[in-house]
């Protein structure tokens, strides 16, 4: 979310609700964030109070979807919006919570507690983090007011925060569905609800969560849905949780920006690190990697520090500081590398990201999409590069027709270095064994190389090619806290790795 402003603009005629259902001027910001012309946040029928907040932290414009959102939430109906990242929905629900709590209630302090009022679930704990500090920004004493509550921290201090009566909470399913469980928090008092990130949190397999969280609320609140995507069974789900919701639908969700130039190179797989190499050399801005696995993550961070490339890695099980620090240490600049599973898709809210590269293809066309949404945001361009084997080929292809897209296809330098795949890389002071890295069987009678990880994350065991799929939920060695246990190989907790695939796996309480 950014704080961009805009020159002083000409008279502006306030929003009203039947406005919302035309399309919006947009104009871009000096910052190139999409603004809607001649339309500021004064113009909402909000609190003198929370106009200067917006001012103060340098809120002027709203985004096409704060515009369209905003008032209907403000007059209590319910919203179900759609909106690719990076539009600022973030701020589209607080606002119209914040407004509402001000107007029937003050901020919880040491010495004055209340109920809870409003609850926000989002899919990871960086994006819960990010939801909290943008509330930070417009809520005095939001310490004491706000709480955040998820897995990877402290859960007795979440406890101790309960204690104190926060206003707002802001939660990833699983830890909040043991605390209820547990009677360690109250939600009954509850009048508004926001379900950010629907399409991931149901990817995650949070959904039996969800329904006995919803299940725990008044049936009488106001609840706001955001999706990046809604086909028929996000649709099936969300009716059960709004009441004649107003549909807000900005730009088309199912595809990556038309901003992102998508390349492809078909590259060997031992070349890989070396194409990313020489990217790097020759390329300016920041780098997003995205590796299919935590090992494969590690590994990849490891040799481009050899290589003379500040890079750090963030994975499901790293812990929550070297998480945050990872974030902060490539939001800031120190690292311009930051490699990730997909955990990181949907957690990473980094300005300026020029490049996303698809070390290894993802395991569904939604992955893909949203990998690729984390650059080209807030009206920048990027690039999005994706690394396909010969034997990928046919997968790729698939992505191109299911997404109604065109890759730009190129071929890899064929004298690239070829990394030596067969050889421990700084396992010592991890501890870790050899038979915890990747492995991969070649066709043929040639032998196994013990750190080439899966080519193609669309075939299964036992496909015509001899090609094992391995993710982290099984495959041939224990999977970490994301496997989800008994996982099919190439699952990494997921129900299928097709493009397309219904949603399902286990809940990742750890996010």
């Amino acid at each position: 979310m950014n704080s961009a402003t805009l020159e002083p603009q000409a008279e502006t005629t306030p929003l009203n609700r039947s406005s919302l259902q035309t399309e919006v001027p947009v104009v871009l910001s000096p910052a190139g964030l999409p603004m809607v012309a001649d339309v500021r946040f004064t113009d909402f029928n909000i609190s003198d109070s929370l106009k200067n907040r917006l001012a103060s932290a340098g809120f002027v414009s709203p985004t096409p979807v704060q515009a369209k959102a905003i008032p209907p939430a403000l007059e209590g109906a319910d919203i179900l919006a759609t909106a690719s990242t990076g539009t600022g929905k973030t701020l589209s629900f607080l606002i119209p919570m914040i407004e509402r709590m001000d107007a029937n209630s003050v901020p919880s302090t040491k010495g004055k507690r209340g109920p809870i009022r409003a609850l926000i679930l989002l899919p990871t704990r960086e994006l819960a983090m990010q939801v909290l500090e943008a509330y930070g920004k417009l809520v005095p004493n939001a310490k004491n007011d706000a709480v955040l509550v998820c897995g990877g921290l402290s859960e007795n201090n979440q406890l101790d925060q309960l204690d104190r009566g926060p206003r707002l909470v802001v939660a990833t399913p699983g830890r909040l569905e043991d605390f209820l469980r547990r009677r360690s928090i109250n939600i009954n008092s509850v009048e508004m609800l926001v379900l950010d990130e629907v399409d991931r949190m149901l990817d995650m397999g949070f959904l039996p969560a969800i329904r006995r969280i919803v299940g725990a609320l008044p049936k009488t609140r106001q609840t706001m849905c955001y999706s990046a995507t809604l086909d028929a069974n996000i649709r099936e789900i969300v009716r059960d949780y709004v009441n004649k919701p107003v549909r807000v639908e900005i730009g088309t969700t199912s595809k990556p920006s038309d901003r992102v130039e998508l390349r492809v190179y078909t590259v060997m797989q031992d070349q890989k690190l070396g194409l990313l190499d020489q990217m790097l050399r020759e390329e300016e801005g920041t780098f997003l990697v995205f590796s299919r696995t935590k090992h494969g993550a590690d590994r990849i961070s490891k040799k481009l520090e050899k290589l003379g490339h500040d890079a750090d890695v963030i994975h499901g099980d790293r812990s929550q500081s070297q998480r945050t620090a990872a974030l902060k240490g490539f939001a800031n600049g120190k690292h311009r590398v930051l490699v990730a599973t997909d955990v990181a898709a949907r957690g990473i809210d980094v300005n300026d990201i020029a490049h996303v590269v698809n070390y290894d293809l993802p395991n569904a066309s939604d992955d893909f999409v949203h990998r690729i949404g984390r650059t080209g945001r807030a009206g920048k361009k990027g690039v999005a590069t994706t690394f396909v084997m010969p034997q990928e080929k046919s997968d790729a292809r698939k992505l191109e027709r299911e997404l109604k897209i065109k890759f730009e296809w190129r071929e890899a330098d064929k004298n690239l270095e070829k990394e030596l795949r067969n050889q421990p890389v700084d396992t010592a002071n991890k501890g870790q064994d050899l038979l915890m890295m990747e492995t991969r069987s070649w066709k043929g009678n040639e032998p196994v190389s013990a750190m080439t990880p899966n080519p193609s994350p669309y075939r299964s065991a036992g496909s015509p090619s001899g090609f094992r799929n391995r993710g982290n939920g099984g495959g041939g060695f224990s999977g970490g806290r994301n496997s989800g246990g008994g996982g099919r190989p190439g699952s990494n907790g997921r129900s299928s790795s097709r493009p397309g695939s219904s949603r399902s796996g286990p809940a990742r309480r750890g996010q």
